[in-house]
């Protein structure tokens, strides 16, 4: 009997797929995409409604071959790759290669377990043209883009260089807030506040300090500029009364996040557990792809994990209340499911990132995975379960004090309206009173303790035991993180969920930007680059506009715009503005004082894929360069070398000009002190 061939893209998800489906099926990966567009030309035909030529990568020949023979001895084909534009284009694709004529089902399927597989493969459906037509569209354009504009970068700048419709609007993004941060002139301004406590004829004397902030005088906010102003106010203040004029007591609700998506799930995992986006991307298709545990065999422990919706499936919500009542009780329990609306365009047939199933506890598989794997696993999983409990409650009480008044001869517990002044201080402080939804997930935000003030009432006199005043300077914006960029592409619609880690992998390896101490800084090339593109390529470079191009491939999806018009409404004015650009726009040569060891010419900067260096002006009649050394030696004893940046896929580090005679390399340059001993 012919087994039924399945098609799949990883080989990981093909061993889960198999031990779930058994004898009767025989599950090959396709190791992605079996085809795409040229390496060494254009392969777009833009004369002809810009028909791409999609040809099988030389790597993907052989597993395609071995495709192709067990079709022959298949009865039925299913395409099971992801539930995603590209996982349909992979599914077509394969299917136009395959050209047989046998019965093709596609498969789609949120998750990897034996209950979705199975249902799946019960309710098979057909391929989605509109889907395939999305993906090609962005393809095209894609290609489009980095084939007309790189080259551009390879005459005017340097060879090795690329723009992209998503990278170089990224890179926008990155150098417009240095350039915000490098013009920033920072204020000076000071605060004040008061420690205080209950007054000396108050039985609540001995309750404790605590501190209250100025915040108006004479009811306008309070702005003190300098020292001296910040003096004179205390010189004011002094040998006046304290006096509650309000107190304010109500209760917050902090209300649970909706479970992740790419983007959400990419921002967390930075900010808690120091993931790279493509760390935690990797880490999460392993998760989804099945996970050996035990007994129970490969199962995938994730929903997919490429997505922008944040809708949960009836049968998913109906397990994780049953969890939580019984493992928190019904006071942790919503009357009624808590809802989260997906953002404008989001492919609402898909889910939010989740476990496959609450009643795998982290802990439960703990042993099964690594420490990234259970790591990420329990972010998931918290978060996931978070969101279908209560909010969180607090009590929180403000406080305002006013001041100016001479004090009174007599302490007295309370006092008239003649003792407040012009100064109005206020303090404030909160007190969990259920933990709802913390209970399992903490929200990612500042840490700062709250002061727990005393029970205080309205005409309280209080006592002064000191003015704390302090100096603060106003502060730039801050710089990207990998988190807060990815934030920023989603909040402007650039891009889509598969494509936040590669970009932000794409400008690092270009040398555009670099990462340091988790913030990503543009290079003295990524400022020459982004330049360029922004002066001359205004529309492929705005961010509105490249937001609504992921609009209109959205609407290729959903079959309101024929993908050829999209292209061509892009590509009429963008050959336009190439044409001028490649006619006006002169090479730029940096020169330096140095002169070529061969020719005696002037050495000029250039840069490559491995980072900057100095070539002879006389190239390629003379070929002659050299690296652009740090100055500093080399640490390694008996060198005499001395240290240059070096990239590699993994990133920017130090190694020395002797090599392959010494080896040193490090991520950092040495310390100071390390420098210093080096150069004396």
């Amino acid at each position: 009997m012919a087994k039924s061939l399945v098609i799949v893209e990883s080989p990981a998800k093909a061993k889960t797929i198999s031990k779930i489906l058994g004898s009767g099926f025989e599950i090959i990966p396709s190791m992605g995409h079996v085809v795409d567009l040229p390496k060494t030309r254009m392969g777009v035909d833009i004369e002809n409604n810009f028909t791409p030529h999609f040809i099988v990568a030389a790597k993907r020949k052989k597993t395609l071959s071995e495709i192709k023979a067990a079709a022959k001895k298949a009865d039925k084909i299913y395409l099971a790759t992801d539930p995603d534009r590209e996982g349909e284009a992979i599914a077509w694709n394969i299917k136009e290669k395959l050209n047989q004529n046998k019965k093709y089902f596609r498969v789609v399927f949120h998750e990897i377990t034996p209950q979705a597989i199975k249902e799946a493969f019960k309710h098979p459906a057909d391929l989605n043209a509109q889907k395939v037509n999305a993906q090609t569209a962005r393809r095209v354009l894609d290609r489009l883009v980095g084939y007309l504009l790189s080259p551009l970068l390879w005459r005017k700048i340097s060879g090795g260089l690329s723009a992209g419709r998503v990278q170089s609007v990224a890179l926008r993004i990155i150098v417009e807030r240095e350039r915000e941060i490098l013009k920033f002139a920072a204020q000076e301004y000071w605060e004040i506040a008061a420690e205080l406590k209950p007054g000396a004829g108050s039985i609540k004397h001995k309750a404790g300090t605590f501190l209250a902030k100025l915040e108006k005088i004479e009811d306008k906010k309070a702005e003190v500029k300098n020292e001296q102003e910040a003096q004179g106010i205390i010189e004011d203040l002094k040998g006046k009364q304290f006096v509650v004029a309000e107190v304010r007591e109500t209760e917050k609700k902090k209300n649970p996040l909706p479970p992740f998506i790419t983007s959400t799930l990419q921002q967390d995992a930075f900010y808690k557990l120091r993931f790279s986006g493509a760390r935690t991307m990797m880490v999460a298709q392993q998760l989804y792809e099945g996970i050996e545990l035990g007994k129970e065999g490969a199962v995938g422990l994730i929903t997919y994990m490429r997505t922008d919706s944040v809708n949960v499936a009836q049968s998913a919500i109906k397990e994780v209340r049953g969890f939580i009542q019984e493992k928190f009780g019904q006071d942790y329990l919503p009357d009624s499911p808590n809802l989260y609306k997906s953002k404008k365009r989001a492919q609402e047939a898909h889910e939010a990132i989740r476990p496959t199933s609450v009643f795998r506890a982290p802990e439960s598989v703990k042993e099964s995975l690594t420490t990234e794997q259970f790591k990420l696993y329990t972010l998931i999983y918290n978060r996931f379960l978070a969101s279908q409990m209560k909010p969180a409650l607090y009590s929180v009480t403000s406080v305002d004090i006013r001041a100016g008044k001479p004090r009174p001869s007599l302490m007295v517990e309370k006092c008239s309206d003649e003792g407040r002044g012009k100064y109005l201080f206020r303090a404030s402080g909160s007190k969990l009173i259920f933990k709802g939804f913390t209970a399992v997930y903490e929200l990612q935000e500042e840490k700062e303790e709250k002061s727990t003030l005393p029970s205080l009432e309205k005409e309280e006199l209080l006592e002064l035991v000191t003015l704390i005043p302090s100096q603060h300077f106003t502060k730039p914006p801050p710089r990207f993180s990998e988190a807060s960029l990815v934030k920023t592409l989603e909040e402007e619609g650039i891009g889509r969920p598969s494509t936040y880690a590669p970009t932000i992998q794409t400008i690092v390896y270009r040398d555009y930007v670099r990462r340091l101490k988790g913030y990503l800084y543009p290079t003295e090339l990524g400022f020459k680059v982004n330049d360029l593109l922004v002066e001359y390529f205004t529309e492929v470079m705005d961010i509105k506009f490249t937001a609504g191009m992921e609009d209109k491939l959205d609407e290729v999806e959903e079959g309101n715009l024929e993908w050829v018009k999209v292209i061509n409404d892009f590509y009429a004015p963008f050959k336009v503005r190439l044409d001028y650009a490649n006619e006006v726009i002169q090479k730029e040569v940096i020169t330096t004082n140095e002169v070529c060891a061969t020719c005696g010419k002037p050495m000029i900067v250039k840069w490559s894929r491995k980072g900057k260096f100095l070539s002879c002006s006389d190239f390629p009649n003379c070929r002659y360069a050299k690296s652009i050394t740090t100055g500093i030696k080399c640490p390694q004893e008996g060198c005499v070398g001395e240290l240059i940046e070096r990239r590699s896929r993994r990133g920017l580090f130090y190694g020395c000009t002797g090599y392959p005679k010494c080896t040193y390399t490090a991520k950092t340059l040495p310390e100071k002190t390390q420098i210093a001993d080096s150069i004396s």
